[in-house]
């Protein structure tokens, strides 16, 4: 296995720069850049060629078998020539021809060995390397999720992870093979004339400096194609889910145009690298005919003076000419290599992204999650941007209702945000039943929080298995009181497969109020004391709002509910209700009291209810906010 990194170090020592990718302008991917060739291959071969180093231990003696019977027929020709067609000895005719049947089947073995246990062995590689990807990625905190555009997430399992594939696979193999095919031809031929072999290979130092500037200009070309292709898929990625909004405003064309300037730019630029790729034929080509002719005149000349037999040169000259295919294919290694390392290293940094919100190392356990929240100076900002909350206090107690009320970007949804860790506070603290959130493990914090929010998600799977995400272990009977307790049984039963009907992506099959009934059902079925309810009516029609706000109530029965409000009508009987201006609590209390007390408030609901608000201002102009409410 050193070996092959040796040779990889022999090819190509010059550190690589992957340019400024996608990946480099996201500032959630905080990763490695201007990764280097060789602490790229060294890490495919420690971390994930070293466990199937058995296998590749196989491989490698099936292409040994294989390189040495490539050689064979080359040394046979000598005998051919001498002893069959100079000396004319009938009795070797039947022992060569049996060799050379015999070196021909062995070295189809070989290469069938040899294909079998590297591609094993590749195939593994970026098997562990994309469940590596997925476990990496989907560990990722959520503020990386709204940064990285979602086709930039599917071109690393995709397009990158082909070419990796192509690195592993195939240019693992051709460089196990070809290097040995070549060293055997080499050792050959030195043996057969010491002088001629030397001559012969005269173009390898020639040939070294054009194929390496070759490589530079693929190693550009490759890495922004890759950049390009990922825009591709973003853009594809954004058209087709956003294909309702595309046809209402007649924008078809302007897509079209955008996708087929794209489509031309990666044209442009495979063409390119494909160009210099090809160039290295040429360069091989013409050197190798220069060394051929070389040796047939010296070669020749021995032969003629009789200092050389005829079948020691024919057989140097078959050796010879066989020595390049090998060499050729070593040669646009490089180039290969160029190509896929640049795959590589996207991948490499999406693996190394270490996610800033984990479970605590020394954590607190909840026996029993009773659902007390308490805010205690909580500031919140995102990245270097403003401050969104500002010195936020507040106590919830168990079963309480207490809703949020406010102008867009007041810090609504961040606040909520906060509770289940999908962003931790730049200051103070957030406590569950006394116990600071960050001091409680991830998993048993989010499983005693349940989310429904106006943005229903849904999975293109049947009905059962959208209801019971998250609780995978729940029974058919407990799937159904659920739906019937979310009023979501009854549209169910009538559809043609019942709960095992596919919704389709996000649930386009089915209305915006059936969708969100599932949702609750799903937190239904969770059954977890805290509930945290981000606007999930406002994006539904009477008739639908009114349905899904009695499911509400079934649901927020006996838990503590966190309610974000945009119809203050639906929150009138709310424990406590929160109005929020601009990162702050700027007044609380019942709909009474804060109508009596909050101009804000009789401010949201005067734009509401229609009434004559000449007289009522609101105090502040809520900011525009870069994230949430």
């Amino acid at each position: 296995m050193h070996w092959l990194v040796r040779l990889f170090r022999v090819i190509r020592k010059d550190e690589f720069s992957i340019g400024k990718s996608i990946v480099s302008r996201t500032s959630a991917l905080k990763l490695v850049s201007q990764p280097g060739t060789r602490r790229h291959i060294q890490r495919l071969m420690q971390t994930y060629v070293a466990p199937y180093k058995t296998r590749l231990s196989l491989g490698l003696f099936c292409m040994l078998v294989l390189s040495a019977a490539s050689v064979a027929p080359a040394k046979l020709i000598e005998d051919v020539v001498n002893k069959i067609f100079v000396d004319k000895d009938p009795s070797m005719l039947l022992p060569v021809t049996l060799l050379v049947v015999g070196a021909f089947l062995l070295k189809g073995l070989a290469h069938f060995g040899a294909s079998v246990f590297m591609d094993y062995v590749g195939q593994r590689v970026i098997c562990d390397i994309q469940k590596d990807l997925a476990r990496s990625l989907l560990k990722a905190d959520l503020a990386f999720f709204h940064e990285t555009p979602t086709g930039e997430l599917v071109s690393r399992f995709t397009n990158d992870v082909d070419k990796l594939r192509n690195a592993v696979t195939g240019t693992l193999t051709s460089l196990g093979k070809d290097t040995l095919t070549f060293l055997f031809f080499l050792a050959l031929m030195f043996y057969q004339d010491w002088f001629l072999a030397s001559i012969s290979f005269f173009v390898l130092p020639v040939a070294i400096l054009p194929v390496a500037r070759i490589g530079k200009r693929i190693r550009k070309a490759s890495t922004n194609i890759q950049e390009e292709t990922a825009s591709l898929v973003i853009l594809l990625t954004q058209a087709f889910q956003g294909m309702r909004l595309v046809k209402s405003y007649c924008m078809e064309h302007y897509e079209q145009s955008r996708l087929c300037n794209l489509v031309e730019t990666i044209f442009k630029k495979t063409y390119k690298a494909s160009r210099s790729r090809s160039a290295t034929h040429p360069l091989m080509e013409s050197l190798g005919g220069i060394a051929i002719a070389i040796v047939i005149l010296y070669g020749g000349s021995e032969v003629i003076q009789g200092t050389q037999t005829p079948g020691a040169f024919f057989s140097f000259i078959a050796a010879l000419m066989l020595v390049y295919e090998p060499l050729k294919r070593l040669a646009n290694l490089n180039a290969n290599l160029q190509e896929q390392l640049g795959a590589a290293s996207r991948i490499f940094a999406a693996l190394d992204y270490k996610a800033q919100i984990e479970s605590p190392n020394h954590v607190e356990s909840l026996d029993k999650v009773e659902g007390n929240l308490r805010f205690e100076d909580v500031s919140f900002a995102y990245h270097d941007s403003q401050t969104i909350l500002d010195n936020i206090n507040l106590e919830i107690q168990k079963g309480q209702k207490v809703a949020f009320v406010g102008a867009s970007g007041a810090g609504k949804s961040t606040l909520l945000n906060l509770i289940p860790r999908f962003y931790d506070v730049t200051k103070g603290r957030v406590l569950l039943d006394g116990v600071d959130i960050c001091s409680i493990t991830l998993e048993e914090l989010r499983q005693a929080i349940a989310l429904v929010s106006q943005e229903v998600i849904l999975f293109d799977e049947t009905i059962r298995a959208n209801i019971s995400y998250g609780s995978l272990k729940a029974t058919q009977s407990q799937i159904e009181q659920a739906a019937k307790l979310a009023a979501a049984h009854e549209f169910v039963t009538e559809l043609p497969k019942g709960y095992d009907t596919v919704v389709g992506e996000q649930g386009v099959k089915l209305s915006g109020g059936q969708r969100q009934r599932l949702s609750i059902a799903r937190a239904m079925l969770k059954n977890a004391p805290v509930l945290l309810l981000d606007e999930p009516t406002s994006a539904l029609d009477s008739a639908s709002e009114k349905k899904v706000q009695k499911a509400l109530d079934t649901l927020m029965k006996g838990r503590t509910t966190l309610v974000i409000a945009h119809r203050l009508a639906t929150v009138r009987d709310a424990n406590v209700i929160y109005v929020m201006d601009q990162g702050k609590i700027v007044a609380s209390g019942h709909h009474e009291h804060l109508l009596e007390t909050s101009e804000h408030y009789r401010y949201l609901c005067a734009s509401q209810l229609g009434k004559d608000e000449t007289n009522i201002k609101p105090v502040s102009s809520p900011e525009k906010r870069p994230y949430g409410n």
